[in-house]
């Protein structure tokens, strides 16, 4: 039978008498332990009487313990020394609060608290300062105070309202923690101000159109020296401008010179692709003039060339037989002549019975037919008896030309 089942005696295995317990009493457990913890730190056993029995005991029992606890702390105050520094992370030892050591990723071990601390720097986290807006404050008017820090002078006396962000990183975290004593808000008032130098030197069409990429880069020079030259331990890893545009009051005002500028851009582009467009026609009409007139060049000298030496030719047959070439001179001067001419002349006194007079073939305004075979053979026969006929009258007209000379 169970010891707890109805029926049993009620003894509890682990040593009870049987009697139901309440809970233990609070009181009594602290006078115990406080009687104990009093024996260990009593070396001579002096302590309150009537706990623990006799103090030659005590006194013992109390020198072992205090060496126990004297470890147990030392072994506790040595272990607390370990520390991780984590990837991307740098760890600055500091002794009695002036630095000792700057230590890299890994388990690490220093000189318990007090004599030496760590203060672990994220060196890779990428950290942005805001000026002249403020990211949670999108969609909304900006502040006074924001306000102030985005109106910046221009050159020409100008007022232009600027968003910039600043990134950068931990690049030293000793100078970092001890160089300056805010540094973050160092940066940011060092950028403001190289901003405005920056701004100040540039006119304000500049800052607005063409020019950003120069005054960003120049702003981040210009703040990386001036830290460099605080020894602030800090990288500038990027500006960006985020918006850089008229004030309010101004704005209508503005966006009618942009649109004006505009257009004269767009008018020069459309004059330009106009120019563009003629100015190769032009060359090209003049070239091919250039080129007719050579070539006529060319021809007229050719052809004097050519008569030249046709003339030199005819001379050299000329005194060979000069009435035969006087005549065929004669003849072909008249066939050139005449032959340009629309009207025909006929010798009627030596023609004869029968004359047919293909006035088409004669004055060449014959229309030309696509089949040359087709007519009838009287036809044919009659152009050919005309063309004999007109041998016929060009011989007899040079032998009485030559009879009357």
């Amino acid at each position: 039978m169970a010891w707890n089942e109805p029926g049993g005696d009620k003894r509890d295995p682990w040593g009870g008498d049987g009697r139901d317990q309440g809970p233990p009493d609070l009181d009594d457990l602290f006078r115990k332990l406080t009687g104990r913890f009093g024996g260990i730190l009593n070396r001579k056993g002096g302590g309150p009487s009537g706990v623990g029995g006799g103090g030659s005991g005590l006194s013992r029992f109390g020198g072992s313990g205090l060496w126990i606890l004297i470890g147990v702390i030392a072994i506790g105050w040595i272990l607390s020394g370990f520390y991780i520094v984590d990837e991307g992370t740098r760890g600055v030892v500091l002794r009695f609060g002036r630095l000792v050591d700057t230590t890299m990723p890994g388990l690490r071990w220093h000189t318990p608290y007090p004599i030496e601390s760590v203060n672990v720097v994220n060196v890779e986290r990428r950290r942005f300062v805001e000026i002249g807006y403020r990211s949670a404050n999108q969609g909304r008017a900006k502040p006074p105070a924001i306000q102030r820090e985005a109106l910046m002078l221009t050159q020409d006396e100008n007022i232009v309202d600027v968003s910039l962000a600043v990134q950068y990183q931990i690049r030293d975290a000793a100078k970092y923690l001890f160089n300056v004593r805010d540094p973050d808000l160092t940066l940011k008032q060092v950028a403001e101000s190289a901003a405005r130098a920056v701004i100040g030197q540039s006119k304000m069409d500049f800052v607005l159109t063409e020019g950003r990429s120069d005054i960003v880069a120049r702003i981040r020079d210009v703040t990386q020296e001036t830290l460099d030259s605080y020894e602030i331990g800090l990288q500038i890893s990027g500006v960006n401008l985020q918006d850089a545009q008229p004030p309010d009051e101004v704005q209508d005002s503005f966006a009618d010179a942009i649109k004006a500028r505009e257009d004269e851009q767009r008018f020069k582009n459309e004059a330009e692709a106009y120019s563009n467009e003629v100015i190769p026609k032009a060359r090209g009409a003049g070239a091919r003039q250039l080129e007719e007139a050579n070539a006529y060049r060319e021809q007229v000298v050719a052809q004097a060339e050519g008569e030249v030496q046709r003339f030199d030719q005819l001379l050299t047959e000329y005194r060979k037989a000069p009435d035969v070439t006087r005549e065929r001179l004669y003849l072909e001067t008249m066939e050139r002549v005449l032959g340009a001419n629309r009207k025909v002349l006929l010798d009627v006194t030596a023609g004869n019975n029968m004359l047919y007079l293909p006035l088409d073939t004669l004055t060449g305004t014959e229309e030309p037919r696509s089949d040359t075979g087709s007519g009838s053979p009287s036809s044919r026969a009659g152009t050919g008896f005309a063309a004999e006929d007109a041998d016929r009258s060009r011989l007899r007209e040079s032998a009485r030309l030559r009879d009357a000379r």
